[in-house]
């Protein structure tokens, strides 16, 4: 419940930027291109201090880590009502809400890793699922501040939810149940055969030398490029067809929504058909989703877009970290984690930048869509290419697929 907490107070008002991006805009005449630019170093900072945050937790635990985090991402928003000059929004955004936010994936996926091994797809996708929850309650709720209380007001309620809600939910975390005297999956006994154990882990530097290794990463720079495009831009998209703001706005939502039933489903479906076959179909449904864009005209089009791509985005982020795991074992999965984390950052800091900079040529998105499905494309090949590391890895039966 810790974990659920925290995910979905972070990231859903991460993702809140988007609808703080056409007010602000407003208000100071910025371009398309400085509000997702004050974004990408936001990511490129988070990314940076994932592998950090990622190997802190290995040595040290999720709490401090996460209670540090927080107090810099609340700290964020509340500057953020203050802003007047694009080095403000470039200062309090791009890095102390990137320091805060670099903490929002390593140390949770990999504690909870630790606390489970043969439900480990099932409860990573619960906990992740909180994601799509908050962006369920959060879109809406920061768009009906916004219109009532004004952008400022709205960022300082956002700052104090952060606060709150996640440091207190972080005095309930612990590394993994041996420092509480238990053991993964609430098992009474110890099932050898079910545990990743430490003999078959790949430290940082055995695991950087896989191919493995740099798949993973490779897919998740695609799929944050293409995820934070969407996030950032969907809502000026939709308006730009035609839609109301608060219609608009509303694809996100939807996005949530269908996220939550994809880590809810995918989880679990996973732990029973393998995560090769579970990311297989996860980037297949992301690329037809970027297909139907493409000629998406109408609301009921946008909003089926985002169902498609929700449950692609839900179920992909869920397999990412029990895939690490069986890759690569326990002991190093937090900074693995951090590397992989590092490498989404990076597509979620150029993608939206360049979404931004094809619109403010070409007054359209046409061809920043068109990118996100040749790469949702790439995603599948590369997942089809995935294979165990022979006789190395944290598999849980040695010579088991993935």
């Amino acid at each position: 419940m810790a974990g659920f907490i925290i995910q979905m107070a972070m990231i859903s008002t991460y993702f809140t930027y988007g609808i703080f991006f056409e007010p602000v805009s407003t208000e100071f005449g910025w371009s398309r291109t400085v509000l997702p630019g004050a974004h990408a170093l936001s990511e490129f900072v988070l990314g940076f201090l994932a592998i950090a945050a990622g190997g802190l937790t290995d040595r040290f635990g999720p709490r401090i880590i996460i209670v540090t985090c927080a107090s810099f991402l609340g700290i964020g928003y509340l500057l953020m009502s203050q802003i007047n000059t694009i080095w403000h929004l470039y200062l309090f955004f791009g890095v102390i809400v990137g320091i805060g936010m670099s903490g929002c994936m390593a140390p949770m996926t990999s504690t909870i890793a630790r606390w489970f091994v043969r439900r480990r797809g099932m409860m990573t996708g619960i906990v992740l699922s909180s994601a799509s929850v908050g962006t369920i309650i959060m879109a809406p709720l920061a768009r009906w501040f916004i219109s009532t209380y004004g952008w400022r007001t709205s960022y300082i309620i956002v700052g104090i939810i952060v606060l709150v809600f996640i440091i207190a939910a972080a005095q309930f975390l612990r590394r993994d149940p041996g420092k509480m005297g238990l053991l993964p999956d609430g098992d009474t006994e110890v099932k050898v055969e079910s545990l990743d154990l430490p003999a078959k882990d790949l430290s940082l530097s055995q695991t950087i030398r896989t191919r493995q290794f740099w798949m993973i990463c490779t897919i998740g720079f695609c799929t944050a490029f293409c995820s934070f495009i969407v996030m950032i831009h969907i809502v000026l998209h939709g308006t730009g067809l035609g839609m109301s703001a608060a219609s608009a706005a509303n694809i996100i939502a939807i996005i949530g929504g269908a996220g939550l039933a994809g880590t809810l489903m995918m989880g679990g479906i996973a732990d029973r058909i393998g995560y090769k076959l579970a990311y297989t179909i996860c980037f297949t449904l992301g690329s037809v989703a970027f297909l139907w864009l493409l000629a998406a005209k109408e609301a009921w089009m946008l909003y089926l877009f985002a169902v498609i791509l929700g449950l692609a985005n839900g179920g992909s982020r869920t397999v990412m970290t029990p895939m690490a795991a069986r890759l690569f074992g326990l002991g190093s999965l937090g900074t693995i984690m951090g590397c992989n984390h590092f490498s989404a950052t990076i597509g979620a800091a150029i993608g939206p930048l360049l979404a931004g900079v094809i619109f403010d040529i070409t007054n359209s998105y046409h061809y920043a869509w068109l990118i996100c499905g040749a790469l949702m494309v790439i995603c599948v090949i590369i997942s089809l290419l995935l294979k165990p590391i022979p006789g190395k890895g944290g598999t849980d039966n040695p010579g088991r697929s993935l």
